[in-house]
């Protein structure tokens, strides 16, 4: 087994827990802006710490006047908005647990939630969001549920009212009764597969990564740094990034509707800017479909080679003339306007949820944005390894963060240990046992260390597939190839167990229309009509061919089918964190999967 550890830089006293980061701002001398909020007029307001805190204290007393008790648990539906994490702290100052609940749950999915870890009280941003959660009280008898608030009416109002009868002193003893290593929230693994499961992470798990990572990622995360939330908040990619910011200083703005985003870049302005690696995908296919519609598409190649080369050349040292040349040309002509849409002023930003690749990875980096690429799950409070600024390496992700260590076990798991680590899975003793060997938590993930202590991930233990031949194959390295082209949304390689390896493939929407046009086929043609259209299986054929050379004949795809239809979160077919339920995949296009099989092969 290789292993790789770093040991803490910051040692965080065992009283501490994540209020006292609100408390650390709110008493410089600087108060700075720990959030910034989008008035009716269009402008952005800034929140300093000590009126944040201010109105945290006031909701905090208000839950306690409500009934909510030390360690109760309450729950949070909404989309990603400054309430979101208002109310979040305000949980915290009260000394009780939250729960978050992706705001797209169904009743089931809420009920879930609010029913396995017990919670007292919830939250919901709408009147929707109110109705859904009540309807989910209803059906399933939690009585234990004796509040629902919304966001958007009067629920904060009353909470503040209600708050004037608890003392400061009350408030303070709640407020500081939890340690490190209490829980701060339960997070329901959003699952590719079965039930959620409640992961507990600590305030020590926030506290002590925060002050750590930001021990090697001071110059990105600061007093001065703004960023813009848009990745919802029920996940813990953003939480974390939230509670980090909280911890630095670092200016919050949000997006609630995706839709905004470009507009909210340009007008906020941030410095660093955290997404899955769909997000980047989609900018850079967006930013090539553009070109190509307004016959620029052979300069965006050749700009994009460009920063890809210079990039590279970069990271070994050796950047020629001629290279800078060139990029110094393209850097007016495309790769200025690229960062003037996100703002003009970012100039890192984080990636997580899935693998990124070398090549979107190299292509940004040579546009000016340096794309920080990182590994963790929801029961690794996000983050075990990140990339940094002084040390990168594109196409891995990073090493292991202060307090953290990494192991990969003979079978090639990747096994984690470390401040990072949650604290077990709510009221499930049995699994919480499963995940852990020896105090090392089981990723499920696949991966390598290099001797410098970076993890390359090579996919998802469960998802490697074995052919009736009894080959090994891990889907993710076709897959995410595939992918990256603008025409494609979604793709799932299918085999377990099967003759052949087979792929189900989705068109982008967005992007169909106007790849449709360059090739002379109508723009309004239907999925349903391109997906048996014979371009576009050539076009996708063209890409599969090509992401076969990277791998085995045995591993290599034979057939596949184009979906007449996306998959998407509304759909059931990918989680929150936009990866895809295989197996909600495999049993919804059980038909299309045999007939591929059962057809004479190409």
């Amino acid at each position: 087994m290789r292993e790789f550890s770093v040991p803490p830089l910051v040692v965080v006293p065992p009283e501490t827990n994540i209020t006292d980061l609100v408390l650390r701002q709110a008493a410089k001398p600087s108060n700075p802006a720990l959030f910034s909020r989008l008035d009716p007029a269009g402008s952005w307001r800034d929140v300093p710490a000590t009126e944040f805190l201010a109105d945290v204290r006031a909701l905090a007393k208000g839950l306690i006047a409500s009934g909510v008790g030390a360690g109760d648990r309450v729950g949070i539906m909404s989309r990603t908005r400054y309430e979101w994490s208002l109310v979040d702290f305000s949980i915290w100052f009260a000394g009780a647990v939250s729960v978050p609940i992706y705001e797209t749950s169904s009743p089931s999915q809420v009920a879930w939630n609010l029913g396995d870890s017990g919670a007292v009280a919830a939250f919901g941003e709408s009147a929707h969001h109110e109705n859904v959660i009540r309807q989910a009280v209803t059906a399933e008898g939690l009585t234990a549920v004796q509040h629902v608030w919304q966001l958007e009416g009067t629920g904060l109002d009353s909470l503040r009212e209600a708050g004037r009868s608890v003392s400061d002193e009350e408030l303070e003893s709640r407020r500081s009764a939890a340690g490190l290593h209490d829980v701060a929230t339960i997070i329901y693994t959003s699952g590719t597969t079965g039930r959620p499961k409640g992961c507990e992470l600590t305030h020590g798990n926030f506290v002590e990564l925060s002050d750590n990572a930001l021990a090697i990622i001071g110059e990105i995360v600061h007093e001065k740094a703004k960023t813009i939330m848009f990745l919802p908040l029920a996940h813990v990619f953003a939480r974390y990034i939230s509670v980090l910011a909280m911890a630095a200083g670092t200016t919050v703005a949000h997006t609630p509707d995706i839709k905004n985003l470009l507009a909210d870049l340009q007008s906020y302005e941030p410095t660093f800017i955290l997404a899955v690696p769909r997000v980047f995908e989609k900018v850079y296919n967006s930013a090539l479909t553009k070109a190509e519609d307004g016959g620029k598409g052979a300069i965006f190649h050749r700009a994009a080679e460009t920063a890809i080369a210079f990039s590279k050349a970069r990271q070994d040292g050796r950047v020629g003339l001629g290279l800078k040349l060139r990029h110094a040309l393209f850097d007016k002509l495309v790769y200025g306007k690229l960062r003037a849409a996100m703002g003009g002023h970012v100039a890192h930003a984080v990636s997580g949820g899935g693998p990124l690749g070398e090549r979107l990875g190299h292509f940004f980096q040579g546009i000016g944005l340096q794309v920080l690429e990182g590994y963790g799950l929801t029961e690794t409070t996000a983050p075990i390894t990140v990339n940094t600024p002084s040390r990168i390496k594109i196409g891995s992700v990073g090493k292991p963060l202060p307090g953290n260590a990494v192991k990969i076990a003979d079978d090639g798991e990747i096994l984690a240990k470390g401040v990072c680590v949650m604290r077990g899975y709510y009221q499930r003793d049995d699994l919480t046992a499963e995940a852990f060997t020896d105090g090392w938590f089981h990723t499920g993930d696949i991966g390598r260390l290099d001797d410098e202590g970076f993890v390359w991930i090579t996919g998802r233990k469960k998802e490697i597939i074995v052919t009736a031949g009894g080959k090994n194959v891990i889907p993710a390295l076709l897959e995410d190839q595939i992918r990256a082209d603008a025409l494609v949304s979604q793709v799932l390689v299918v085999g377990d167990n099967r003759p052949f390896i087979g792929a189900l493939v989705t068109l982008d929407q967005e992007a169909l229309p106007g790849w449709l046009q360059r090739h002379n086929l109508p723009a309004d043609t239907t999925l349903e009509q391109a997906a048996t259209n014979p371009v576009v299986k050539a076009a996708v054929q063209d890409l599969i061919t090509a992401a076969n050379t990277s791998v085995s004949q045995a591993e290599a795809i034979k057939s596949f089918r184009i979906v007449p239809a996306d998959f998407t979160e509304a759909s059931g077919h990918l989680t929150p964190s936009m990866k895809v339920k295989r197996a909600q995949v495999m049993k919804d296009f059980e038909t299309v999967i045999e007939e591929m099989y059962s057809a004479p092969r190409p």
